[in-house]
């Protein structure tokens, strides 16, 4: 049974999660031991939570899957699940959060979207204390609420 979207929490997921998934994948069987691939599998079965991306992080995945050389089929298949299932977002305004430039996408499209949380494999890309979304590694339980800027200062101290 899925979780009704408006209670579903809302998350970005970063490249690397993304790439580490793929590659967990093998046969259609997930490995255990890879956390990146159970978040996607639990997405795909279960629809843990709403997906929010960008243009902008859609363009950076077909970039960085086809430069590691995954099969068309398997990333077009993925970008057009994602077309579908995941919420689209036009973030509009720049952020300066991350030290990545490339990372700004990824902040401004959890900010924008009211995300719960950003997860990632470079948490250092991601500072918890500029943004109001919870940043998690693979495999950390998904949170059920937002935090506020306040919350995210108070967890800092």
């Amino acid at each position: 049974m899925t979780t009704p979207r408006s209670r579903r929490p809302r998350g970005v997921v970063d490249t690397s999660v993304l790439v580490a998934g793929i590659s967990g994948f093998r046969s259609g069987i997930v490995s255990s031991s890879n956390p990146s691939a159970q978040l996607l599998r639990d997405w795909i079965e279960r629809a843990t939570f709403t997906w929010l991306l960008s243009e902008e992080i859609l363009s950076e995945y077909k970039a960085v899957l086809r430069r590691l050389k995954v099969r068309g089929e398997t990333v077009g298949a993925l970008i057009n699940l994602l077309r579908e299932e995941a919420e689209l977002l036009s973030p509009g305004t720049k952020c300066s959060i991350s030290s990545d430039p490339g990372d700004e996408p990824f902040c401004a499209c959890a900010e924008a979207g009211d995300a719960d949380f950003l997860v990632t494999l470079n948490p250092r890309d991601f500072p918890q204390g500029a943004l109001t979304t919870k940043v998690l590694a693979p495999g950390e339980p998904l949170p059920s609420g937002r935090m506020t800027k306040r919350n995210a200062s108070r967890k800092q101290k």
